[in-house]
């Protein structure tokens, strides 16, 4: 027993020296991703430190001040929607028994698929004072004009909260169903015994164990509320992103726009910290491993009602509704929507949205693995840095991109002016380039978060037993951990790239002269009220974002742990 004891003692000091060995490489590679998803942020914080002339003093007193109170009296009311409404639905299709309530567990997802911008400018198509319902109201009832009657205005604060609160929420529906679902059934039954009633247990032992779920659910939501820049323009609402969008292009002043977006990045520091204090400060650990099934509760016939009804309304205004609108609108023109213009579109976007999803991936594997290969605390710093790129509006990001392409552009010009005496004018900055980078950086996260959940899944036995045999870091890579993280690395490749296809702000902004993507075209023609041609883009958008709501249903459905 003593020589096998040895032997397996050997064994593993060699394994750990082989592992710590030749892992150099890895870790400067994620070093170096990790400084290039930093890079941006810092380079918005140089340029933030420039003259902006008088334009900074000017937006102190004016711009600032009410684009600030808008912003967060919209994330305000969003995050207020989206709590009750992610949370409410997740606990009914988990806990209680309805017609439909299968059907409704993936149906509450779909309004993933439905970008903001796509939302707000359908429901300016149908509650515009020229939209369908008050045009039908003022032909029903002979009003002439809006002063013979009342009507919601969409174009105002509580309608965009309205709008975008319907297609966030199933971020928190998300978060709260995974832990509504993943919760202990005997911490219910406990909790029923000593008394509680079914909103007793809901209160006092449901939420404060999913707390944090629902932390990371609101957080997730709030970010791309800030984010927005389509659907708050198209309904007037003036916030931070609008206000960087108009002082970069229509008042010409990059620092003055950089500095907006400071303002911004404090929202977004402020968000991941609440985020991490949840996480840190409400830590619940269950007893026992055994889980159980949990059992759905009969409602009565009227409460099945009112389930169903509960379940039935977000999803028939977050995605329904809007679909409806852009699937009539799309009907009556197919054959001129499908002109040369949409495929050139289309085809931007796939290859854009393709080349990121697949730099994303490569970069997720070099920063997922050299955290495994190594212990450096730098590394794996480096790698939780990347988290930042996602939270980013992508106004600010792409602020934060130009400024360094741009003096590298002006390297290459000046060294081409001095050599060769020519002029090489704009080669990175100005290029699908600068758009494939933001893609990447903003979502590299998620790529990232997928790959890392896949590794963790895998034992480090596999990895000391490849190295004993001779094979370096790479080769076991490529032989072990590539072919067991095919389904991992192909759900991160289609997260990456729906998100893509969607992203509207940065690309808004660094897209190369006459240069449109699905998004943009979108953007624009709504922009000039040409809604019957924005529709088949926005409508092709929505058909595409399903893939993923189909992918994190299924993996939710069968993400139980324990046994039954």
């Amino acid at each position: 027993m003593a020589f096998v004891s040895d032997i397996q003692h050997r064994v593993r000091v060699a394994a750990g020296r082989v592992r710590s060995s030749g892992n150099l490489g890895w870790s400067v590679a994620a070093l170096v991703t990790a400084a290039v998803v930093g890079a941006p942020i810092v380079a918005v914080g140089v340029l933030a430190t420039g003259s902006s002339g008088d334009t900074w003093p000017h937006l102190l007193s004016t711009v600032l001040p009410s684009a600030t109170v808008r912003t967060i009296w919209l994330m305000l009311g969003v995050g207020t929607v989206t709590l009750v409404v992610g949370t409410g639905t997740a606990w009914l299709v988990t806990m209680y028994r309805f017609p439909g309530r299968g059907i409704f567990e993936w149906l509450l997802l779909v309004p993933l698929a439905m970008p903001t911008y796509i939302i707000a400018f359908c429901y300016l198509e149908l509650l515009d004072y020229s939209g369908t319902v008050q045009t039908a109201l003022r032909a029903a009832f002979g009003w002439r004009n809006a002063a013979d009657y009342w009507f919601p205005d969409i174009r105002s604060l509580g309608g965009a909260i309205f709008v975008m609160s319907f297609v966030l929420y199933p971020y928190v529906y998300l978060a709260a169903r995974a832990s509504f679902v993943q919760q202990s059934v005997c911490v219910l039954e406990v909790s029923r015994t000593l008394g509680r009633t079914a909103w007793g247990a809901f209160r006092e032992v449901a939420i404060p164990l999913a707390r944090p779920a629902l932390a990371a659910g609101v957080s997730l939501a709030l970010m791309e509320c800030l984010n927005d820049i389509g659907a708050v323009e198209f309904l007037g609402v003036h916030t931070l992103t609008v206000a960087v969008y108009t002082t970069w292009l229509e008042r010409s002043s990059l620092p003055g726009a950089a500095q907006i977006s400071c303002v911004m990045l404090v929202f977004v520091f402020a968000l991941l910290w609440a985020e991490r204090a949840a996480r840190r400060q409400q830590q619940y650990h269950h007893t026992t491993n055994k889980y159980q099934h949990l059992p759905e509760q009969e409602l009565s016939r009227g409460g099945k009602l009112l389930a169903a009804l509960a379940c039935a309304l977000p999803v028939v205004v977050g995605f329904l509704l809007p679909v409806s609108v852009l699937v009539s609108s799309v009907w009556i023109d197919l054959a001129d929507g499908l002109d040369a213009g949409f495929w050139r579109n289309a085809m931007h976007s796939f290859s854009l949205s393709v080349t990121a999803a697949l730099t994303a991936v490569v970069l997720g594997v070099v920063l997922t693995y050299a955290c495994r290969a190594t212990r450096s605390k730098l590394v794996h710093g480096a790698t939780r840095l990347v988290s930042i790129g996602y939270a980013v509006p992508g106004t600010v990001l792409a602020i934060g991109i130009l400024v360094p392409l741009a003096g590298l552009d002006n390297s290459i010009d000046a060294m081409a002016r001095a050599l060769f005496g020519v002029s090489t004018g704009l080669i990175v900055s100005g290029t699908a380039f600068a758009i494939v980078l933001a893609y990447t950086v903003r979502y590299l996260a998620i790529s990232v978060g997928s790959i890392d959940a896949g590794f963790k899944k895998t034992s480090r036995n596999l990895d000391d037993a490849s190295r004993t045999l001779g094979a370096g870091l790479t080769q076991t890579l490529w032989r072990v951990h590539l072919p067991m993280l095919t389904p991992v690395l192909g759900a991160a490749l289609l997260l990456v790239f729906v998100d893509s296809m969607k992203e509207l702000p940065a690309t808004l902004l660094l897209r190369p002269f006459n240069f449109d993507t699905l998004a943009t075209s979108v953007y624009t023609l709504a922009s000039l009220d040409l809604f019957e041609d924005a529709a088949l883009p926005a409508l092709a958008i929505v058909v595409i974002g399903l893939a993923p709501v189909i992918l994190i249903h299924r993996a939710i459905a069968k993400g139980r742990p324990g046994i039954d």
